[in-house]
């Protein structure tokens, strides 16, 4: 099973793509319940979002399902939020708290210790090696990590999330001058709202990669699905008017951060 796909191109930029996927190996669909094959959790559309919005650009993307295995959390399995509801390296349950799996079916140790190696090794070492490749090219690499939510997930979060989350573990994770012009960016997107750290404050693949001192640097960006699907339902289907009113200004954050780009290499 081809467990991600990786277009290398020429720019400091790297999307990456760990929830777009909605491949599940055939004997692992058999151990999900009805409510688990719904694939709920998928960032839906992203990859299509983003297309095409900047050129020379790489992007890794995760062809699997995050039921399978998160390639956004952490392989020791350690919480990224300790003391809030989430879900976890093999998750449980969905965003809504409820099974996925058939009863008895659920993976044990020996079932994420092979999905580590099968799944979320492979993906990452495919986003490792190009940010070493683009930074080689560039003396920088800046990782921006692309994900989407449903706006309304009363088990994660109360109320409506924004369109707009930025994520940068509280500035650990990319420049300053990265964070500012995504900030710049979204508080200038007339008709959406966003925030820096707010519920969403940077996955694992964000953490773990954004390392400013060493010319690496990641920024998250989680998308309320509101704005780019017509219902957050099933289908989940894309809307075109409403994404391509929203890839203007997505578009406008990657070509400010592109912008910054040569300034960090001086830096690192």
């Amino acid at each position: 099973m081809i467990t991600h796909e990786t277009h290398q191109g020429t720019s400091p930029i790297i999307l990456g793509f760990p929830h777009t996927g909605t491949d599940v190996p055939p004997a692992i669909w058999d151990r999900l319940n009805d409510n688990g094959r719904l694939l709920a959790d998928t960032d839906w559309h992203i990859h299509d979002l983003y297309d095409g919005l900047i050129d020379g650009v790489t992007t890794v993307r995760a062809t699997f399902h995050r039921y399978v295995i998160d390639a956004n959390r952490d392989p020791s399995g350690t919480s990224l939020y300790p003391g809030q509801n989430t879900t976890g390296l093999v998750p449980e349950t969905d965003f809504d708290g409820l099974s996925i799996w058939k009863e008895g079916a659920a993976p044990n140790e020996a079932d994420i210790t092979e999905r580590l190696r099968d799944f979320h090794a492979p993906y990452h070492a495919a986003l490792a090696g190009e940010i070493e490749r683009v930074k080689a090219i560039h003396g920088v690499a800046i990782l921006y990590d692309c994900h989407s939510i449903r706006s309304h997930i009363p088990f994660l979060f109360n109320g409506k999330l924004p369109d707009f989350n930025i994520g940068t573990d509280m500035g650990k994770t990319c420049d300053h001058a990265i964070e500012q012009a995504v900030v710049a960016a979204t508080a200038s997107a007339t008709g959406y709202d966003s925030i820096l750290n707010g519920r969403f404050k940077g996955g694992w693949t964000t953490r773990h990669y954004g390392r400013p001192e060493t010319g690496v640097h990641a920024i998250q960006m989680e998308l309320a699905q509101s704005t780019h699907l017509a219902t957050e339902k099933p289908p989940f289907a894309y809307d075109t008017a409403k994404a391509d009113r929203l890839r203007v200004h997505l578009k406008d954050i990657l070509e400010r951060i592109a912008e910054i780009a040569p300034s960090l290499k001086q830096q690192a």
